[in-house]
Protein backbone atom coordinates (compact mmCIF):
# COMPACT_ATOMS: atom_id res chain seq x y z
CA UNK A 1 0.00 0.00 0.00
CA UNK A 2 2.38 2.63 0.53
CA UNK A 3 3.83 2.55 -2.47
CA UNK A 4 0.83 3.41 -3.86
CA UNK A 5 0.69 5.79 -2.04
CA UNK A 6 3.79 7.35 -3.04
CA UNK A 7 3.28 7.40 -6.68
CA UNK A 8 -0.90 8.41 -7.37
CA UNK A 9 0.07 11.72 -8.24
CA UNK A 10 0.78 12.48 -11.67
CA UNK A 11 2.16 15.87 -11.24
CA UNK A 12 0.55 17.10 -14.57
CA UNK A 13 -1.85 20.20 -14.35
CA UNK A 14 -3.87 21.10 -11.36
CA UNK A 15 -5.01 19.06 -8.81
CA UNK A 16 -9.38 19.02 -8.46
CA UNK A 17 -10.19 19.11 -4.67
CA UNK A 18 -14.19 18.36 -4.32
CA UNK A 19 -15.53 18.82 -0.51
CA UNK A 20 -18.26 18.25 -0.12
CA UNK A 21 -20.06 19.18 3.89
CA UNK A 22 -23.23 17.04 4.33
CA UNK A 23 -26.10 19.69 4.51
CA UNK A 24 -23.93 22.89 3.99
CA UNK A 25 -26.43 25.54 3.36
CA UNK A 26 -26.57 28.92 1.21
CA UNK A 27 -28.39 30.51 4.19
CA UNK A 28 -25.50 29.45 6.59
CA UNK A 29 -22.79 30.75 4.25
CA UNK A 30 -24.67 33.89 3.64
CA UNK A 31 -25.12 34.84 7.31
CA UNK A 32 -21.64 34.24 8.10
CA UNK A 33 -20.34 36.35 5.31
CA UNK A 34 -21.97 39.43 6.36
CA UNK A 35 -20.74 38.56 10.42
CA UNK A 36 -17.06 38.08 9.14
CA UNK A 37 -17.25 34.87 10.28
CA UNK A 38 -16.62 32.88 7.23
CA UNK A 39 -12.88 34.23 6.10
CA UNK A 40 -11.94 30.76 3.70
CA UNK A 41 -15.37 30.27 2.34
CA UNK A 42 -15.57 34.35 1.64
CA UNK A 43 -12.25 34.08 -0.12
CA UNK A 44 -13.43 30.93 -2.18
CA UNK A 45 -16.02 32.95 -3.33
CA UNK A 46 -14.71 36.14 -3.60
CA UNK A 47 -11.86 35.26 -6.15
CA UNK A 48 -14.19 32.23 -7.75
CA UNK A 49 -17.44 31.18 -8.73
CA UNK A 50 -20.82 30.40 -6.43
CA UNK A 51 -23.84 29.19 -7.74
CA UNK A 52 -26.18 29.60 -4.72
CA UNK A 53 -28.98 27.28 -5.97
CA UNK A 54 -27.19 24.22 -7.16
CA UNK A 55 -30.23 21.61 -7.62
CA UNK A 56 -29.47 18.37 -6.05
CA UNK A 57 -30.92 14.97 -6.75
CA UNK A 58 -34.30 13.37 -5.49
CA UNK A 59 -34.94 12.00 -2.63
CA UNK A 60 -32.70 14.13 -1.19
CA UNK A 61 -30.95 11.53 1.21
CA UNK A 62 -26.80 11.47 1.04
CA UNK A 63 -26.97 8.00 0.02
CA UNK A 64 -28.75 8.43 -3.29
CA UNK A 65 -27.57 12.18 -3.99
CA UNK A 66 -23.72 10.81 -4.01
CA UNK A 67 -24.28 8.50 -6.41
CA UNK A 68 -25.82 10.94 -8.93
CA UNK A 69 -23.29 13.26 -8.30
CA UNK A 70 -20.25 10.51 -8.90
CA UNK A 71 -22.04 8.70 -11.68
CA UNK A 72 -23.30 11.62 -13.35
CA UNK A 73 -26.88 9.80 -13.46
CA UNK A 74 -30.17 9.84 -11.65
CA UNK A 75 -31.96 6.60 -9.48
CA UNK A 76 -33.28 5.40 -12.97
CA UNK A 77 -29.92 4.61 -13.76
CA UNK A 78 -27.76 4.19 -10.73
CA UNK A 79 -30.35 2.51 -9.33
CA UNK A 80 -29.76 3.13 -5.58
CA UNK A 81 -32.99 4.53 -4.82
CA UNK A 82 -32.95 6.24 -1.04
CA UNK A 83 -31.42 5.83 2.19
CA UNK A 84 -34.42 3.21 2.90
CA UNK A 85 -35.82 1.31 0.33
CA UNK A 86 -37.70 -2.06 -0.98
CA UNK A 87 -35.73 -4.97 -2.49
CA UNK A 88 -37.86 -6.64 -4.52
CA UNK A 89 -35.18 -9.51 -4.80
CA UNK A 90 -34.94 -10.31 -1.24
CA UNK A 91 -38.35 -9.09 -0.43
CA UNK A 92 -36.62 -6.95 2.60
CA UNK A 93 -35.93 -3.14 3.60
CA UNK A 94 -32.51 -2.11 2.23
CA UNK A 95 -31.45 0.35 5.11
CA UNK A 96 -28.15 1.98 5.04
CA UNK A 97 -28.56 3.26 8.70
CA UNK A 98 -30.69 5.55 9.49
CA UNK A 99 -32.17 5.82 13.23
CA UNK A 100 -31.05 3.63 16.20
CA UNK A 101 -34.94 2.24 17.24
CA UNK A 102 -35.50 1.92 13.63
CA UNK A 103 -31.80 0.01 12.90
CA UNK A 104 -32.53 -2.51 15.60
CA UNK A 105 -35.37 -3.37 14.14
CA UNK A 106 -33.70 -4.54 10.88
CA UNK A 107 -31.09 -5.94 12.46
CA UNK A 108 -27.30 -4.27 12.61
CA UNK A 109 -26.43 -7.17 10.92
CA UNK A 110 -28.47 -6.27 7.71
CA UNK A 111 -27.97 -2.84 8.15
CA UNK A 112 -23.76 -3.34 8.21
CA UNK A 113 -24.28 -5.98 5.14
CA UNK A 114 -26.45 -3.06 2.94
CA UNK A 115 -24.11 0.08 3.63
CA UNK A 116 -20.31 -1.37 3.64
CA UNK A 117 -20.78 -4.29 1.31
CA UNK A 118 -23.66 -4.74 -1.04
CA UNK A 119 -24.48 -1.08 -2.06
CA UNK A 120 -20.80 -0.31 -3.73
CA UNK A 121 -20.69 -4.07 -4.98
CA UNK A 122 -24.37 -4.45 -5.77
CA UNK A 123 -26.48 -2.16 -5.56
CA UNK A 124 -24.92 0.76 -7.18
CA UNK A 125 -25.46 -0.08 -11.09
CA UNK A 126 -22.62 -1.85 -12.77
CA UNK A 127 -24.32 -0.63 -15.76
CA UNK A 128 -22.91 2.98 -15.49
CA UNK A 129 -18.97 3.77 -14.07
CA UNK A 130 -18.20 6.45 -11.50
CA UNK A 131 -15.87 9.00 -11.68
CA UNK A 132 -13.30 7.05 -10.35
CA UNK A 133 -13.63 4.39 -12.69
CA UNK A 134 -13.74 6.75 -15.81
CA UNK A 135 -10.47 8.54 -14.66
CA UNK A 136 -8.23 6.00 -14.40
CA UNK A 137 -9.35 5.14 -18.14
CA UNK A 138 -8.16 8.40 -19.25
CA UNK A 139 -4.94 7.86 -17.52
CA UNK A 140 -5.66 9.99 -14.30
CA UNK A 141 -5.35 9.20 -10.52
CA UNK A 142 -8.20 9.75 -7.83
CA UNK A 143 -8.88 9.38 -4.22
CA UNK A 144 -12.06 9.27 -1.77
CA UNK A 145 -11.64 9.86 1.72
CA UNK A 146 -14.32 8.90 3.74
CA UNK A 147 -17.31 9.12 0.47
CA UNK A 148 -19.59 6.42 0.57
CA UNK A 149 -19.94 6.05 -2.80
CA UNK A 150 -16.53 5.01 -3.88
CA UNK A 151 -16.37 2.06 -7.07
CA UNK A 152 -13.18 2.19 -8.70
CA UNK A 153 -10.56 0.23 -10.21
CA UNK A 154 -8.09 -0.66 -7.25
CA UNK A 155 -8.26 -2.94 -4.91
CA UNK A 156 -8.02 -2.42 -1.16
CA UNK A 157 -8.83 -4.31 1.72
CA UNK A 158 -11.31 -2.82 4.48
CA UNK A 159 -10.46 -4.64 8.18
CA UNK A 160 -12.99 -4.55 10.74
CA UNK A 161 -11.92 -4.43 14.99
CA UNK A 162 -11.84 -7.34 16.96
CA UNK A 163 -14.77 -6.04 18.63
CA UNK A 164 -16.77 -5.77 16.22
CA UNK A 165 -17.42 -9.02 15.66
CA UNK A 166 -18.90 -9.57 19.06
CA UNK A 167 -22.33 -7.97 17.60
CA UNK A 168 -21.74 -8.20 13.97
CA UNK A 169 -21.11 -11.37 11.67
CA UNK A 170 -18.82 -9.05 9.40
CA UNK A 171 -15.71 -10.93 8.23
CA UNK A 172 -12.38 -9.89 9.99
CA UNK A 173 -11.51 -8.59 6.57
CA UNK A 174 -13.40 -7.52 3.26
CA UNK A 175 -11.70 -6.82 -0.69
CA UNK A 176 -13.56 -3.95 -2.55
CA UNK A 177 -12.50 -1.78 -4.87
CA UNK A 178 -12.25 2.00 -5.23
CA UNK A 179 -9.52 4.92 -6.48
CA UNK A 180 -5.92 4.74 -5.98
CA UNK A 181 -6.46 6.07 -2.42
CA UNK A 182 -9.28 4.82 -0.77
CA UNK A 183 -10.33 5.93 3.11
CA UNK A 184 -12.83 4.37 4.72
CA UNK A 185 -12.74 5.68 8.46
CA UNK A 186 -10.83 3.14 10.35
CA UNK A 187 -12.43 0.11 8.42
CA UNK A 188 -9.62 1.65 5.43
CA UNK A 189 -7.10 3.88 6.65
CA UNK A 190 -3.64 3.65 4.17
CA UNK A 191 -2.05 6.53 6.07
CA UNK A 192 -2.28 4.84 9.87
CA UNK A 193 1.16 4.08 10.40
CA UNK A 194 2.02 7.16 8.90
CA UNK A 195 -0.07 10.38 11.31
CA UNK A 196 -2.95 9.82 14.24
CA UNK A 197 -6.27 10.27 12.80
CA UNK A 198 -9.38 10.76 14.79
CA UNK A 199 -10.41 7.33 14.01
CA UNK A 200 -11.70 5.87 17.60
CA UNK A 201 -14.95 4.53 18.54
CA UNK A 202 -16.16 7.67 20.18
CA UNK A 203 -15.71 9.41 17.37
CA UNK A 204 -17.70 7.67 14.70
CA UNK A 205 -14.89 5.39 13.22
CA UNK A 206 -13.28 8.20 11.50
CA UNK A 207 -16.63 9.11 9.89
CA UNK A 208 -15.63 12.76 10.84
CA UNK A 209 -14.14 15.96 9.75
CA UNK A 210 -11.20 16.19 11.52
CA UNK A 211 -10.28 12.49 10.23
CA UNK A 212 -11.19 13.74 6.51
CA UNK A 213 -9.43 17.35 6.50
CA UNK A 214 -6.13 15.55 8.34
CA UNK A 215 -5.89 12.89 5.37
CA UNK A 216 -6.37 15.19 3.02
CA UNK A 217 -3.85 17.81 4.85
CA UNK A 218 -1.13 15.16 5.01
CA UNK A 219 -1.51 14.42 1.34
CA UNK A 220 -0.81 17.88 0.31
CA UNK A 221 2.04 18.44 2.34
CA UNK A 222 3.52 15.17 1.42
CA UNK A 223 3.42 15.94 -2.48
CA UNK A 224 0.35 13.05 -2.78
CA UNK A 225 -2.51 14.48 -3.91
CA UNK A 226 -4.16 12.50 -6.58
CA UNK A 227 -5.40 14.54 -9.73
CA UNK A 228 -8.88 13.73 -7.96
CA UNK A 229 -10.07 13.96 -4.63
CA UNK A 230 -12.67 13.79 -2.78
CA UNK A 231 -13.11 14.59 0.84
CA UNK A 232 -16.19 14.01 2.58
CA UNK A 233 -16.86 16.11 5.71
CA UNK A 234 -19.95 15.14 7.92
CA UNK A 235 -20.48 16.91 10.97
CA UNK A 236 -22.97 19.31 9.78
CA UNK A 237 -25.31 16.93 9.42
CA UNK A 238 -26.16 15.34 12.39
CA UNK A 239 -26.61 19.07 14.12
CA UNK A 240 -28.55 20.14 11.74
CA UNK A 241 -31.05 17.49 12.42
CA UNK A 242 -31.17 18.11 16.06
CA UNK A 243 -31.60 21.85 15.93
CA UNK A 244 -32.40 22.10 12.73
CA UNK A 245 -31.00 25.19 10.21
CA UNK A 246 -28.67 27.15 9.69
CA UNK A 247 -26.33 25.63 12.03
CA UNK A 248 -23.95 28.74 11.85
CA UNK A 249 -21.28 27.69 14.26
CA UNK A 250 -20.62 24.35 12.57
CA UNK A 251 -20.56 26.24 9.43
CA UNK A 252 -17.48 28.28 10.96
CA UNK A 253 -15.68 25.18 12.14
CA UNK A 254 -15.89 23.93 8.30
CA UNK A 255 -14.02 26.97 7.67
CA UNK A 256 -11.36 26.61 9.59
CA UNK A 257 -10.56 23.24 8.32
CA UNK A 258 -11.12 24.49 4.66
CA UNK A 259 -8.59 26.97 5.74
CA UNK A 260 -6.57 24.38 7.42
CA UNK A 261 -6.26 22.52 4.30
CA UNK A 262 -5.47 25.67 2.09
CA UNK A 263 -2.79 26.63 4.10
CA UNK A 264 -1.09 23.05 3.85
CA UNK A 265 -0.13 24.18 0.38
CA UNK A 266 2.28 27.45 1.70
CA UNK A 267 -0.48 29.72 1.33
CA UNK A 268 -4.12 30.45 -0.13
CA UNK A 269 -2.38 32.20 -3.29
CA UNK A 270 -0.63 28.98 -3.32
CA UNK A 271 -3.24 26.78 -2.74
CA UNK A 272 -5.18 28.03 -5.92
CA UNK A 273 -1.91 27.98 -8.14
CA UNK A 274 -1.85 24.31 -7.44
CA UNK A 275 -5.54 22.97 -6.91
CA UNK A 276 -9.06 23.98 -7.92
CA UNK A 277 -11.23 24.25 -4.84
CA UNK A 278 -15.10 22.98 -5.27
CA UNK A 279 -16.99 23.30 -2.31
CA UNK A 280 -20.54 22.51 -2.54
CA UNK A 281 -23.68 20.74 0.31
CA UNK A 282 -25.46 17.62 -0.58
CA UNK A 283 -28.87 18.50 -0.15
CA UNK A 284 -31.17 21.56 1.68
CA UNK A 285 -32.54 21.03 5.35
CA UNK A 286 -36.23 21.90 6.05
CA UNK A 287 -36.94 23.01 9.65
CA UNK A 288 -39.74 20.52 11.16
CA UNK A 289 -42.05 22.30 13.11
CA UNK A 290 -42.52 22.05 17.08
CA UNK A 291 -44.62 19.52 18.57
CA UNK A 292 -44.68 15.92 17.36
CA UNK A 293 -48.33 15.15 16.67
CA UNK A 294 -48.60 18.36 14.29
CA UNK A 295 -44.94 17.86 12.48
CA UNK A 296 -45.08 14.45 12.39
CA UNK A 297 -47.53 12.45 9.72
CA UNK A 298 -47.12 8.88 11.18
CA UNK A 299 -47.85 6.83 7.44
CA UNK A 300 -48.83 3.86 9.15
CA UNK A 301 -51.81 5.07 11.13
CA UNK A 302 -52.60 6.79 8.13
CA UNK A 303 -52.76 3.33 6.38
CA UNK A 304 -53.92 0.85 9.01
CA UNK A 305 -56.98 -0.19 6.96
CA UNK A 306 -53.73 -2.47 5.26
CA UNK A 307 -51.29 -5.23 6.31
CA UNK A 308 -48.36 -3.00 6.43
CA UNK A 309 -44.86 -4.76 6.58
CA UNK A 310 -43.64 -4.59 10.47
CA UNK A 311 -40.24 -3.58 9.70
CA UNK A 312 -37.05 -5.97 10.08
CA UNK A 313 -37.32 -9.55 8.10
CA UNK A 314 -38.58 -9.99 5.24
CA UNK A 315 -42.05 -9.55 4.22
CA UNK A 316 -44.83 -12.02 5.42
CA UNK A 317 -47.55 -13.78 2.95
CA UNK A 318 -49.93 -11.49 3.90
CA UNK A 319 -48.22 -8.12 3.72
CA UNK A 320 -50.47 -6.16 1.13
CA UNK A 321 -48.20 -2.96 1.83
CA UNK A 322 -44.23 -2.09 2.72
CA UNK A 323 -42.75 1.64 3.62
CA UNK A 324 -39.52 3.16 3.38
CA UNK A 325 -39.77 6.44 4.90
CA UNK A 326 -37.03 9.03 3.59
CA UNK A 327 -37.54 11.68 6.18
CA UNK A 328 -39.66 14.10 3.86
CA UNK A 329 -40.56 11.34 1.47
CA UNK A 330 -41.43 8.08 1.34
CA UNK A 331 -42.02 4.83 -0.82
CA UNK A 332 -44.77 2.93 -0.55
CA UNK A 333 -45.13 -0.55 -2.27
CA UNK A 334 -47.89 -2.34 -3.12
CA UNK A 335 -47.70 -6.45 -3.17
CA UNK A 336 -51.33 -7.57 -2.89
CA UNK A 337 -53.67 -4.90 -3.10
CA UNK A 338 -55.34 -5.45 -6.45
CA UNK A 339 -57.21 -2.01 -5.99
CA UNK A 340 -55.55 1.30 -8.24
CA UNK A 341 -53.50 3.61 -6.85
CA UNK A 342 -55.92 6.18 -6.81
CA UNK A 343 -58.05 4.19 -4.23
CA UNK A 344 -54.92 3.10 -2.04
CA UNK A 345 -53.87 6.94 -2.12
CA UNK A 346 -57.17 8.22 -1.06
CA UNK A 347 -56.20 8.28 3.09
CA UNK A 348 -52.74 10.03 1.78
CA UNK A 349 -55.12 12.33 -0.37
CA UNK A 350 -56.73 13.52 2.54
CA UNK A 351 -53.69 14.41 4.56
CA UNK A 352 -53.03 18.53 4.18
CA UNK A 353 -49.27 17.96 5.65
CA UNK A 354 -48.43 15.89 2.60
CA UNK A 355 -47.47 18.14 -0.79
CA UNK A 356 -48.53 15.24 -3.56
CA UNK A 357 -48.40 11.40 -4.33
CA UNK A 358 -47.17 9.98 -7.71
CA UNK A 359 -47.25 6.79 -9.09
CA UNK A 360 -46.07 5.42 -12.51
CA UNK A 361 -48.44 4.38 -14.84
CA UNK A 362 -46.77 2.57 -18.14
CA UNK A 363 -45.29 5.21 -19.81
CA UNK A 364 -47.30 7.99 -17.78
CA UNK A 365 -46.91 9.67 -14.34
CA UNK A 366 -49.51 10.15 -12.19
CA UNK A 367 -49.76 13.06 -9.99
CA UNK A 368 -52.55 14.47 -6.86
CA UNK A 369 -51.75 16.93 -4.67
CA UNK A 370 -53.32 16.39 -1.12
CA UNK A 371 -55.92 18.54 1.16
CA UNK A 372 -58.65 20.13 -0.04
CA UNK A 373 -56.99 21.49 -3.01
CA UNK A 374 -56.56 17.76 -4.91
CA UNK A 375 -55.94 17.69 -8.10
CA UNK A 376 -53.68 15.41 -11.04
CA UNK A 377 -51.42 16.16 -13.39
CA UNK A 378 -50.52 13.34 -15.85
CA UNK A 379 -47.15 13.51 -18.03
CA UNK A 380 -44.58 11.72 -19.94
CA UNK A 381 -41.31 12.29 -21.14
CA UNK A 382 -41.21 13.58 -24.92
CA UNK A 383 -43.82 16.14 -26.65
CA UNK A 384 -43.81 19.57 -27.36
CA UNK A 385 -43.05 20.99 -23.95
CA UNK A 386 -39.41 21.55 -23.18
CA UNK A 387 -37.86 23.13 -20.10
CA UNK A 388 -34.59 24.99 -18.96
CA UNK A 389 -32.69 21.50 -19.18
CA UNK A 390 -33.59 20.24 -22.69
CA UNK A 391 -36.04 18.02 -21.91
CA UNK A 392 -39.02 17.68 -23.44
CA UNK A 393 -42.66 16.59 -22.04
CA UNK A 394 -46.52 15.80 -22.66
CA UNK A 395 -48.43 16.86 -19.71
CA UNK A 396 -52.18 16.52 -19.19
CA UNK A 397 -54.20 17.97 -16.47
CA UNK A 398 -52.77 20.57 -13.89
CA UNK A 399 -49.33 21.46 -13.97
CA UNK A 400 -49.91 23.11 -10.22
CA UNK A 401 -49.75 19.98 -8.60
CA UNK A 402 -45.73 19.97 -9.05
CA UNK A 403 -46.05 23.99 -9.08
CA UNK A 404 -45.05 23.87 -13.06
CA UNK A 405 -45.05 27.27 -15.42
CA UNK A 406 -46.38 26.76 -19.19
CA UNK A 407 -45.49 29.91 -20.97
CA UNK A 408 -44.94 29.88 -25.18
CA UNK A 409 -44.23 25.88 -24.97
CA UNK A 410 -41.36 26.36 -22.04
CA UNK A 411 -41.68 24.84 -19.09
CA UNK A 412 -40.45 26.44 -15.38
CA UNK A 413 -39.86 25.30 -11.97
CA UNK A 414 -40.54 26.46 -8.54
CA UNK A 415 -41.03 24.72 -5.60
CA UNK A 416 -39.79 21.55 -6.99
CA UNK A 417 -36.19 21.89 -8.97
CA UNK A 418 -36.40 20.10 -12.14
CA UNK A 419 -39.13 18.06 -10.52
CA UNK A 420 -40.58 16.30 -13.60
CA UNK A 421 -37.46 14.63 -14.47
CA UNK A 422 -36.16 14.19 -10.74
CA UNK A 423 -39.81 12.60 -9.78
CA UNK A 424 -39.71 10.53 -13.25
CA UNK A 425 -36.09 9.26 -12.20
CA UNK A 426 -37.07 8.25 -8.65
CA UNK A 427 -40.17 6.52 -10.03
CA UNK A 428 -38.11 3.75 -12.45
CA UNK A 429 -35.33 3.79 -9.97
CA UNK A 430 -36.13 0.24 -8.91
CA UNK A 431 -38.60 -2.93 -10.24
CA UNK A 432 -41.57 -3.26 -8.38
CA UNK A 433 -44.86 -0.79 -7.71
CA UNK A 434 -44.50 1.65 -5.63
CA UNK A 435 -45.80 5.24 -4.95
CA UNK A 436 -43.53 7.89 -4.21
CA UNK A 437 -44.73 10.39 -0.92
CA UNK A 438 -43.46 14.00 -0.30
CA UNK A 439 -44.39 16.14 2.60
CA UNK A 440 -44.95 19.92 2.74
CA UNK A 441 -41.78 21.78 4.27
CA UNK A 442 -42.18 21.74 8.30
CA UNK A 443 -43.48 18.00 8.15
CA UNK A 444 -42.34 15.28 8.35
CA UNK A 445 -43.03 11.28 7.41
CA UNK A 446 -42.55 8.20 9.72
CA UNK A 447 -43.34 4.83 10.32
CA UNK A 448 -43.85 3.08 13.63
CA UNK A 449 -39.53 3.18 14.44
CA UNK A 450 -38.83 6.19 11.68
CA UNK A 451 -36.14 8.77 13.64
CA UNK A 452 -37.43 12.37 14.22
CA UNK A 453 -36.72 15.62 14.17
CA UNK A 454 -39.48 17.68 15.70
CA UNK A 455 -38.42 21.32 16.08
CA UNK A 456 -34.90 20.20 13.99
CA UNK A 457 -34.14 19.57 10.53
CA UNK A 458 -34.98 17.13 7.93
CA UNK A 459 -34.20 16.43 4.26
CA UNK A 460 -35.77 14.15 1.55
CA UNK A 461 -38.25 15.58 -0.01
CA UNK A 462 -38.62 17.09 -3.97
CA UNK A 463 -39.39 20.69 -2.75
CA UNK A 464 -36.71 23.39 -3.00
CA UNK A 465 -35.91 23.45 0.75
CA UNK A 466 -34.69 19.87 0.75
CA UNK A 467 -33.63 20.12 -2.74
CA UNK A 468 -31.33 23.84 -3.47
CA UNK A 469 -27.41 23.73 -2.10
CA UNK A 470 -24.61 26.46 -2.59
CA UNK A 471 -21.75 25.40 -5.00
CA UNK A 472 -18.31 26.72 -5.09
CA UNK A 473 -15.64 26.54 -7.47
CA UNK A 474 -12.28 28.64 -6.75
CA UNK A 475 -9.10 28.30 -9.07
CA UNK A 476 -10.44 27.53 -12.45
CA UNK A 477 -12.40 29.95 -14.56
CA UNK A 478 -14.41 26.84 -16.20
CA UNK A 479 -18.13 26.73 -15.00
CA UNK A 480 -20.38 24.47 -14.97
CA UNK A 481 -23.14 24.20 -18.12
CA UNK A 482 -26.19 23.92 -15.85
CA UNK A 483 -27.16 23.93 -12.13
CA UNK A 484 -27.49 20.29 -11.27
CA UNK A 485 -26.05 17.62 -9.68
CA UNK A 486 -26.17 15.18 -12.05
CA UNK A 487 -24.22 17.76 -14.67
CA UNK A 488 -21.37 17.61 -12.49
CA UNK A 489 -19.81 14.70 -13.33
CA UNK A 490 -18.84 15.81 -16.40
CA UNK A 491 -17.54 19.18 -15.23
CA UNK A 492 -15.75 17.28 -12.57
CA UNK A 493 -13.77 15.41 -15.04
CA UNK A 494 -13.00 18.40 -17.69
CA UNK A 495 -11.75 20.23 -14.50
CA UNK A 496 -9.21 16.98 -13.94
CA UNK A 497 -8.21 16.19 -17.58
CA UNK A 498 -8.26 19.78 -18.59
CA UNK A 499 -4.06 19.76 -18.16
CA UNK A 500 -4.77 17.92 -21.93
CA UNK A 501 -7.81 18.48 -23.88
CA UNK A 502 -7.12 15.59 -25.84
CA UNK A 503 -8.29 13.28 -23.06
CA UNK A 504 -11.49 15.26 -22.32
CA UNK A 505 -14.72 13.10 -22.15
Amino acid sequence: MTEKIMNFGTGNGKKVLLLVIDSLLTNALEQGRKLGLLPTFSYLIENGFMNPEMVSSFPTMSVAIDCTLLTGAYPDRHRVPGLIWYDKEEQRLINYGTGAKEIWQHGINQVLHSSIHELNRRHLSKEITTIYEDLAKHGATSGSINGIIYRGSSEHEMKFPWWMSLFTVLPKQLKVKGPEFLTFGSLLNPLKDRINLSDGPAVRMGFNDDFAVDSAQYLIQSSMLPDFLYVYMPDLDKPLHKSGPPGLELVVKADERLGRLMDAFGSREEALEQAVFVVMGDSGVSQIRSGKKQAIVRLDQTLRAYKLHRTGGKVRAETELVLAVNETMAYLYKLKVEMPWEDVAKPLLSEERIGFVAWRDGEWIRALSTGTESAKLSYRKGGELTDGYGQSWTLEGYPGVLDVRIAQGRITYDAYPDGLRRLQAALHSHAVDYLVISAKPGYELADRYSPSHVGGGAHGSLHKEDTLIPFIVCGSELRPETNRIVDLKHYLMKLTLSRNPLNLP
